[in-house]
């Protein structure tokens, strides 16, 4: 499995409403793969955050330079699979 695929059914997954068999394809990719184990813990996190109603606003420059540097360590890590 791509990082491209499992960030397609990132949200099946998360759910819980991916097929067994793919779920097995998902943990096995996860476990090789650093910038997918920390997308998918994050949006585990968030969900978490979000289940209390609480809002957790990050300041616009904070926000820029995060998604820089996860975008610039995505590309290091994974080059010519870019993250849609």
């Amino acid at each position: 499995m791509k990082c491209s695929e499992l960030l397609a059914m990132l949200n099946e997954y998360v759910d819980g409403t991916v097929d067994p068999a793919i779920c097995e394809e998902f943990e096995r990719h996860m476990a090789g793969c650093n910038p997918c184990q920390v997308v998918v813990d994050n949006i585990r996190n968030t969900i978490i955050l979000y289940k209390g109603n609480e809002v957790h606003e990050l300041p616009i420059p904070f926000q820029k330079k995060l998604h820089a540097a996860v975008r610039k360590h995505w590309q290091e890590v994974c080059p010519g699979d870019k993250p849609e």
